[in-house]
């Protein structure tokens, strides 16, 4: 009974706020993905070879990509200003802050099979407005390790099934391209910068997650 009484004396707005905020933060991040989903950009990304060991473990595979490395965006447009302003701040990238790469697509289409990869063009700091329409801009941050920059979509899940397939697909075209990895993957970008894997080639082979 003082059970009852207790609850019975709490405000109605209280509870359903508290309860409300609470399911916020449960649906928040899958609804920026569906978000993404819909209303992105579809990009395809160029990969980067990885440890073979590290490239599906369970039913996980990890995967990098060109622009995931430091180096491969020293040569971009807007490196040079953007090292000057986080110098002069006293920040780095390896503190987690957000930065913009951006993407250009292929300049001829093509219906090859896999697509030819977008390229990285620039770099940001603060998030690019009023974009032409052949480029999308994706947000980066550095991992606390500071070798590789994260983009939130580098670890991806499947089915066991699935998972066995992928693996058979690879050995194959590993035997037939010496040990390459012309791997790309496809990806929705929205205006926030936000990404989310959508599929993935292993040579004309498509997969979707």
């Amino acid at each position: 009974m003082t059970n009852f009484k207790i609850f019975s004396s709490i405000p109605q707005w209280r509870f359903w706020t508290a309860l409300g905020f609470q399911l916020v933060l449960v649906f928040a991040i899958p609804s920026q993905a569906f978000y993404t989903y819909i209303s992105g950009k579809t990009v395809i990304l160029q990969t980067r070879p990885v440890d073979p060991y590290d490239w599906m473990r369970g039913y996980s595979q990890t995967l990098r990509y060109d622009i995931s490395t430091e180096d491969n965006l020293k040569s971009l447009r807007g490196w040079e200003q953007l090292a000057q302003e986080s110098e002069k701040k006293g920040d780095t990238f390896h503190k987690g802050k957000p930065f913009y790469v951006i993407l250009e697509a292929p300049k001829t289409p093509s219906t090859q099979k896999p697509p030819l990869a977008w390229k990285a063009v620039a770099i940001s700091a603060e998030r690019p407005q009023n974009l032409p329409s052949n480029q999308v801009a994706i947000e980066g941050k550095m991992t606390n390790y500071g070798w590789w920059i994260d983009y939130g979509i580098e670890t991806y899940y499947f089915p066991e099934a699935k998972r066995n397939e992928i693996n058979a697909a690879i050995e194959q075209l590993q035997a037939n391209q010496k040990g390459e990895r012309p791997f790309v993957v496809e990806v929705k970008i929205d205006a926030g910068g936000n990404a989310v894997p959508v599929g993935l080639w292993i040579g004309e082979q498509y997969y979707r997650f």
